[in-house]
């Protein structure tokens, strides 16, 4: 089965590669043609992930899987949310978002957070989505050099390292992403 990931993300790539079975050949953006930064302008994560997907097997007809993730602050109100890639301003940048963040949550007790994925599935049986979540707290300062995004301020629950502390195999066996995409994997097995 060929199946197309609607990102331009290396890091995003390098995590889901892992997870993937032989049956699946994975095909990148690049590898149809699609070079095109494909816009983010719906007010969810769900409608985001749509958008991508749906775009790629609209315009080249390719099955297609895209992600939108967001990381949700309790006592932000849920921000950054669906803005978390952006949340600094234009253009993205991990760095500034970061410290925005950090910066916002300055002489706050409450730090519990969680990170949610939703991935859409757009093939020839219809569109179908799938959610990963993962529970965890905001650190006082960025810890780590691996992964990506706000790994190095997000410790997950029943760690006492971040995901930048973390391996990509140990982050793989408890994120979000990695949750959504077992939800996709379970869902294709299924199909054949």
């Amino acid at each position: 089965m060929e199946l197309v990931f609607a990102t331009h993300n290396l890091n995003k790539a390098k995590e889901i590669l892992l997870q993937l079975p032989s049956q699946i050949h994975l095909i990148t953006l690049r590898d149809i043609g699609c070079l095109e930064e494909i816009q983010e302008t719906a007010s969810t994560l769900q409608g985001n992930a749509l958008l991508k997907a749906s775009y790629v097997k609209e315009k080249y007809g390719f099955s297609c899987f895209a992600d939108d993730t967001g990381l949700e602050v309790l006592a932000l109100e849920g921000a950054p949310g669906v803005y978390s890639a952006r949340y600094a301003g234009e253009p993205k940048n991990e760095a500034a978002n970061m410290a925005k963040l950090l910066n916002e949550l300055k002489g706050k007790k409450d730090r519990r957070a969680q990170f949610t994925t939703v991935i859409a599935l757009c093939s020839d049986h219809g569109n179908h989505f799938f959610k990963g979540e993962v529970k965890g707290l905001i650190t006082e300062k960025a810890r780590g050099s691996n992964g990506f995004g706000y790994d190095p301020v997000f410790q997950p629950e029943g760690f006492d390292r971040t995901f930048a502390e973390l391996s990509l195999e140990e982050k793989n066996q408890i994120s979000h992403r990695a949750r959504a995409f077992s939800k996709l994997l379970e869902f294709l097995r299924a199909l054949s």
